[in-house]
């Protein structure tokens, strides 16, 4: 994972594993419930049972994000302090 307090890298990788797999059971059960209805059907009920777990890997994708740039702007941040008290 790219952030580096391991032990929030792990449980947001875990989410990550879990919010895919509640994509792909929410897309196959969808899509197997409507199936003997109709094709169309089927494949649109697939995309709403994919929903909910693809709103969880966005939000723990903005988390990630969010840490990265944390991190970067600290770094910038001691950069531009050790420039000003050179100065």
């Amino acid at each position: 994972m790219r952030l580096r307090n391991k032990s929030l890298s792990f449980v947001i990788n875990f989410l990550l594993g879990v919010a895919w797999a509640f994509v792909l059971l929410g897309s196959i059960t969808s899509f197997l419930s409507f199936y003997q209805y109709n094709i169309f059907y089927a494949l649109i009920s697939a995309v709403v049972g994919a929903i909910p777990g693809l709103i969880g890997i966005v939000i723990l994708e903005h988390i990630i994000t969010t840490q990265e740039n944390n991190l970067e702007l600290k770094k910038q941040t001691k950069l531009l302090e050790k420039i000003y008290e050179h100065k």
